[in-house]
């Protein structure tokens, strides 16, 4: 009896602490427990309460409420000096908001109990979900990009101006800092205020932005690589005319990267019509007059800058005759057709080429990316040696092409003095912190030695006329010439003086 009363009160025993426990997890889990279809209650989307509603009742009565509270909404946006107000009127509700609904609905009902626990302690007995404002006003994010159109102020990236009328050509422009809107984070604070306020007052929200090129670091990308100038005070000043005309082609060109230049086809033909003077040329030999004589000295001050500068040169020709404002071996002729200067811009940055001019001497000067630390170029010449000329050459004016000066034989014009020819080359020496660390043959020229030319009448002498004295002095070739390195320049220009040079 005493064993069947203790398994009694046993079994008693556990069936107490059953159902308190069963009654404890119905307390614990009562809220996880019995869901159905419907919301639980104090559950709010934007403040509507959708308590025991389903999910179609809760998007009806939430769409319905929103939209009558759209005519409550004012949004005041504040910049500077200036408000923007956007009212609700000025949005359409977007209806469609059951995704919203669902993901409410679901946080309660997805998931085992134990989750379901675990999610609705972390509301601590809130249940008061939103929806962002953002989401449900529509075209707010079009109205806050045409905002930000409005103010933006882009940065600004310093600028480099290259003016051929200023002393020193590179002008450069400061930079500027730019502001923008801060577009989603605006977004953000317009959804966190319409959730507590209908009438709401916003900063917008600005971001800094940097320019991306600096004046001072813009200032060390370029700056004078080489000039050059030649004297053409003796000239005349149609000469002087055609040589700045010429110039005045390139003067404040802009050369990219790998492009290539014709002298030729920048300057244009050499006739009137086209700008260009008469001035002496050289023709076979002889300097004659010419429409655009002058012009080789334009090519060969630009040619020596360019070599100064370190830019690729394509192509280049020597006179046949030296001329006086140049070394021998850098002078640079060019002719229509069958003479050309051509270069390349062998860099990776822009050239800029300004020309100018005074009463004494033109001058170009290429700017460009700056040579290597303590690096720069020199042009060097190097005379190897003078060819003597072959003397006089008499030459009976057999076509009458001279018959206006002179007729008989024994009657003599002077067509042309010999002339001793030269042998030079023409070097580029690169320098590193002033030590010699290259030499670069550029040019090896021959300027042929020039015969003289006397012409002579080719009628005989009848009786009763008289010829008058001969003036014309007959030179022999030339045995050894006593031109040096020294010198040489000299005699060219007392040769080839400079208003006679083409």
């Amino acid at each position: 009896m005493k064993k069947r009363s203790k398994i009694f009160i046993v079994v008693g025993l556990v069936f107490v602490v059953s159902l308190a426990l069963l009654g404890y997890g119905y307390y614990v889990f009562q809220d996880v427990l019995f869901t159905g279809n419907k919301f639980r209650q104090g559950t709010t989307i934007n403040g509507i309460d959708i308590s025991g509603l389903n999910k179609e009742q809760a998007q009806n009565v939430v769409a319905t409420k929103l939209t009558d509270a759209r005519n409550e909404i004012t949004i005041n946006l504040h910049h500077e000096n200036q408000t923007w107000t956007w009212t609700g009127k000025d949005f359409e509700i977007d209806n469609q908001i059951m995704p919203y609904i669902e993901n409410v609905f679901n946080y309660f009902n997805k998931g085992n109990l134990i989750e379901k626990k675990v999610k609705l302690d972390k509301l601590n007995g809130n249940r008061a979900f939103n929806i962002p404002y953002g989401t449900i006003l529509t075209g707010l994010d079009e109205k806050i990009a045409t905002l930000a159109e409005e103010i933006d102020k882009p940065a600004v990236d310093a600028t480099l101006n290259f003016d051929v009328t200023a002393t020193n050509p590179l002008i450069f422009t400061e930079e500027q800092e730019g502001e923008i809107v801060e577009q989603e984070q605006l977004k953000n604070i317009i959804n966190d205020k319409l959730l507590h306020s209908k009438v709401i007052d916003v900063d917008i929200p600005m971001i800094e932005v940097k320019p991306q090129i600096l004046k001072i670091d813009l200032e060390k990308t370029i700056t004078k690589r080489g000039s050059f100038s030649t004297n053409y005070a003796k000239s005349s000043e149609d000469r002087k005319h055609n040589v700045k005309h010429a110039l005045k082609s390139f003067n404040g060109m802009m050369i990219e990267p790998n492009q290539e230049i014709s002298f030729n086809a920048t300057t244009g033909s050499r006739t009137a019509e086209n700008g260009y003077k008469k001035a002496n040329i050289i023709l076979n030999g002889v300097y004659v007059e010419g429409t655009g004589g002058g012009v080789c000295q334009a090519s060969t001050t630009l040619y020596n800058a360019l070599l100064n500068a370190d830019l690729e040169i394509l192509e280049v020709n020597k006179h046949t005759l030296p001329a006086s404002y140049v070394w021998l071996a850098f002078d640079a002729m060019v002719s229509e057709g069958y003479s050309d200067l051509k270069f390349k811009n062998n860099t990776d940055a822009n050239i800029y080429i300004k020309t100018y001019a005074d009463d004494e001497n033109v001058y170009v000067d290429i700017y460009g990316k700056p040579f290597p630390e303590n690096e720069t170029v020199q042009r060097r010449v190097e005379f190897l040696g003078a060819i003597p000329h072959p003397g006089d050459r008499i030459v009976p004016d057999t076509d009458g092409q001279y018959s206006n000066k002179v007729t008989y034989k024994g009657e003599y014009l002077r067509l042309k003095y010999p002339r001793e020819g030269y042998k030079a080359k023409g070097y580029i020496d690169r320098y590193k912190d002033g030590v010699l660390v290259e030499s670069t043959l550029i040019r090896d020229e021959t300027y042929q030695a020039q015969e003289g030319i006397i012409i002579e009448g080719v009628e005989e002498v009848t009786e009763g006329i008289t010829l008058p004295p001969n003036t014309v002095q007959f030179i022999p070739p030339q045995e050894e010439s006593l031109v040096n390195e020294e010198n040489v320049q000299k005699k060219i220009q007392k040769e080839n003086p400079s208003n006679y040079n083409p």
